[in-house]
């Protein structure tokens, strides 16, 4: 997968990335299959291949969720691109993820509820819980150019750190 032209730092989120660690920048379409081969893309990658295992889980779900949701509710089935950006920051990692898709409903981040857990469990509705409850700092902006949503990805212990750490000198 080649790197994304459009995929850029924002000029406010530009300032929290560390200049000696360039962020991984990536374009993909708008299907699971896509996602799937993405997810797999980025965990190979450096900056996230030496990660703490813990940490590396934490956000293998969390890209998958983001991206899962760009494809199912601002798509919507459609085709078109998702540019995604991921980078070292003080606290963690910046994961940057934009899309030219239909807006969040009332341009704003959902809250991130539990659906209702009595009965049969629902299929769905559990996303934007676990988005929230994995990630910090985060941001949805609609622009004349589609959605970008940033979040980071915080590092909870000193082993998490080494781990970004050693990936930020390769």
């Amino acid at each position: 997968m080649k790197p994304c032209p459009k995929a850029r730092l924002m000029p406010a989120d530009a300032a929290v990335m560390p200049q000696q660690a360039p962020p991984l920048q990536l374009c993909l379409r708008a299907d699971p299959l896509a996602v799937r081969h993405t997810l797999a893309r980025v965990m190979a990658d450096p900056l996230l291949a030496r990660l703490d295992p813990d940490l590396r889980d934490r956000a293998e779900i969390l890209l998958a969720e983001v991206l899962n949701n760009i494809v199912e509710h601002a798509y919507a089935g459609q085709p078109g691109p998702i540019r995604l950006c991921i980078g070292p920051n003080p606290t963690g990692l910046l994961i940057l993820a934009e899309d030219e898709g239909r807006p969040m409903p009332a341009a704003r981040l959902p809250p991130g509820d539990l659906p209702p857990l009595t009965g049969d469990l629902p299929e769905g509705g559990f996303g934007w819980c676990l988005i929230r409850s994995l990630a910090t700092s985060l941001t949805y902006r609609r622009g004349p150019n589609g959605n970008c949503l940033t979040l980071i990805l915080p590092i909870n212990d000193s082993a998490d750190s080494a781990g970004l750490a050693r990936s930020q000198k390769n």
